[in-house]
């Protein structure tokens, strides 16, 4: 069983919780912990992580899909508190994380057993994969290298089962066919338009959004 929280994201689905312009989403699969993106503020993402019960020191691993703030920002807080982690990064990153563990991804990497990064796409971002019973899983920051750009490298490697993520400008929806599981996050900009044309695969987004996949 993959469990899948979202941490950060514009919207909220629960009252109790704080929405704000950026993404993080906790990936806990086979008994690891690993945090993909951690948002624009810091006291956003650990406000957040309080209200869902998640303990930042139990974060093992770290992937971020790309350099920028609403994607980057909460990190040192995440890092003030639990040093003692595995961060992976796009390989072209210049970002300076002395004194912690780093890796540069450039191609499809194994970040834990059933979760692997995609490598950079287009020199900007990597996203996560993680390998379910009901097939593949994508997780994606903002898609900056396009969406479908994404989806047809994860293909490749068998069925695609869900799409989790910011999809930034994506507007080519017949990619989108066949996929169980549709879920735009934060920088979507045709939510609406995924809705109507995919109505019994899209699932609304927002922090508090909790998928269990077998």
């Amino acid at each position: 069983m993959m469990k899948l929280t979202v941490l950060y994201d514009n919207e909220t689905l629960r009252e109790d919780l704080k929405a704000n312009w950026g993404f993080s989403c906790l990936i806990e699969a086979n008994n690891s912990v690993i945090l993909f993106d951690a948002g624009f503020k810091g006291s956003i993402l650990l406000y957040n992580m309080e209200k869902l019960n998640v303990n930042p020191k139990s974060i093992e691993k770290i992937v971020i899909s790309h350099l920028h703030l609403d994607h980057v920002g909460g990190l040192p807080e995440i890092l003030r508190l639990k040093p003692n982690v595995k961060i992976y990064l796009p390989s072209s990153s210049r970002f300076n994380l002395e004194g912690f563990e780093v890796f540069k991804v450039r191609e499809l990497t194994k970040i834990s057993e059933n979760v692997f990064s995609t490598g950079e796409i287009s020199g900007i971002e990597q996203s996560v994969i993680l390998e379910t019973g009901k097939g593949f899983v994508l997780v994606t920051g903002c898609s900056h290298p396009g969406l479908e750009k994404i989806l047809n490298s994860v293909s490749k490697l068998g069925k695609i089962y869900g799409v989790i993520g910011g999809f930034h400008n994506f507007s080519k929806l017949d990619v989108l066919e066949g996929i169980e599981v549709v879920c735009p996050c934060h920088c979507t900009a045709n939510k609406r338009v995924i809705m109507k044309t995919y109505p019994k695969s899209y699932v609304k987004c927002g922090v508090g959004r909790i998928f269990e996949i077998p």
